[in-house]
């Protein structure tokens, strides 16, 4: 976004609605200048409309502000005759049109505090409602409260596919905070109420791409670290043929293996970081190379977690288990399948200048904010996405060592973003930052704390939902 459309988004969803603002409170006897002062002109519409004045103290609460200051509007506008619902609503979702409007209009007069005995009595018979209008405000108010906490404290996720197993199953159901890692303000604030980013039955967009408002993360209760488990948007998913905004991209859920600054490696399957082997999640699991004398009880299978996947040539099982399946007399050789250093393999970036797999990878530095890179032949193919795609800037491979970058040719490069490292504790059967690279901040959604319900589709009746997974934290 440059500096004119900031300059326009300024004008209109601020200045203007101020305007109005200002020759409203002026109908009432209050200075116009007033409208144009971040929270004293709330507090004048306060005033004006007769509400208790520590309401003002609710705008200082993230989330809860947004439900205070659309209550304090229809209050206000109340007090100037606007009684019908659609009026409340349109001085929400439209104040730059209608503050003027009213503002400028010489009809429009102050009649009183809306929220005074006196204005409730004498006005008793415009403030009526009929049960139709009660029960629109109560959805409204609903759709409204719902959306605002999914947005700025928490959200239901589901856990879709196996990349966390066994750490995490699918069926799932997770709680995710936003207040841990901080609220991120909508990037794409016209959307569908609950539609992440596709209609149900129709599969169109849930989204209108024609606002789009700067990334902004409000002040969190703590930053990412290492081990945390993570949700955040796709990064990849900012390519065609299925570009969506970033708030719009799929939701991914992996642990976080490294943050900003960290230079990260991966030795015969154990992640390094800064030159320390990090600890190895809980229920994280790998495949193992098998050969048995005799076929394995399927009970055992089942009592060990052994897992099968699609596409997968050797079961699935944490090290607990192949150290307790290794006992087994029938079992002769039991060994991680260690894909060995220099066999190359589809992972990112992929090219001739790495000889890297999923599990022998790296170093690679993670990039942090204001962290300056010097760019040459090895790091630019590692770099150039997020320079490019995540940081916004048009970028031209100019000989092996340098780019032209919004057509200034340079060797080196500022980060804007910090930059984190996810992994799947499925090891391998897992999609992630191996294989197409770092996660920027503004991508991150939340942090993941507890599983509120777990469903088995292999179970039946009530063995389908795992009982002992209910309520429990995630580590």
């Amino acid at each position: 976004m440059n500096i004119v459309e900031i300059i326009v988004l300024v004008a209109i969803f601020y200045i203007v609605p101020c305007v109005g603002l200002g020759k409203m409170f002026g109908k009432a006897g209050e200075d116009t200048w007033k409208a144009y002062i971040p929270f004293l002109n709330v507090y004048v519409m306060i005033q004006l409309s007769g509400k208790p004045t520590w309401w003002i103290a609710l705008m200082l609460i993230p989330g809860i502000n947004i439900l205070v200051l659309w209550g304090i509007h229809i209050d206000f506008v109340k007090s100037y005759g606007k009684f019908g619902l659609a009026e409340q609503m349109l001085s929400i979702l439209l104040p730059f049109v209608f503050f003027p409007m009213w503002g400028f209009d010489d009809k429009t007069k102050y009649l009183g505090k809306s929220n005074s005995p006196d204005f409730k009595e004498t006005r008793k018979k415009e403030l009526k409602k009929t049960p139709t209008r009660e029960w629109t405000e109560a959805i409204i108010f609903a759709v409204v409260a719902a959306t605002l906490i999914r947005t700025f404290f928490i959200e239901a996720y589901t856990i879709p596919t196996p990349s966390m197993e066994r750490s995490l199953l699918v069926g799932d159901f997770l709680f995710v905070s936003k207040l841990n890692y901080g609220p991120r303000t909508p990037g794409t604030p016209i959307a569908f109420p609950f539609a992440h980013h596709t209609m149900p039955i129709t599969g169109t967009k849930a989204y209108w791409e024609g606002l789009q408002l700067p990334y902004y993360r409000m002040p969190g209760l703590q930053k990412i670290q290492k081990g945390d488990v993570v949700v955040f948007n796709y990064p990849m998913d900012a390519d065609a043929p299925y570009y969506r905004p970033v708030d719009k991209r799929e939701n991914y859920i992996k642990r976080c293996q490294g943050t900003p600054g960290d230079t990260l490696s991966v030795v015969d399957g154990q992640v390094y970081v800064n030159g320390k082997p990090n600890p190895n999640p809980p229920g994280g699991q790998l495949d193992y190379k098998l050969q048995t004398s005799a076929d394995l009880n399927p009970e055992v299978e089942k009592e060990l977690n052994i897992s099968y996947y699609d596409g997968h040539q050797f079961p699935f099982m944490t090290k607990e288990s192949a150290d307790k399946l290794k006992t087994y007399s029938n079992v002769t050789m039991l060994e991680p399948n260690i894909s060995p250093k220099g066999e190359v393999a589809q992972t990112w970036p992929g090219d001739a200048n790495h000889q890297w797999n999923a599990d022998n990878y790296g170093p690679v530095i993670i990039p942090k904010k204001g962290w300056t890179v010097k760019l040459d032949s090895l790091n630019i193919p590692l770099y150039i996405r997020a320079i490019e795609v995540y940081e916004g800037n048009k970028v031209e491979q100019d000989g092996p060592n340098s780019l032209l970058i919004n057509g200034v040719k340079t060797d080196s490069y500022t980060f804007k973003m910090d930059y984190y490292w996810m992994m799947g504790d499925n090891r391998h059967d897992s999609a992630d930052s191996r294989f197409w690279g770092f996660v920027p901040e503004d991508h991150i959604v939340g942090k993941a704390l507890f599983i509120w319900m777990s469903w088995d589709d292999a179970g039946s009746f009530l063995g389908k939902i795992r009982w002992s997974r209910l309520f429990r934290g995630i580590n």
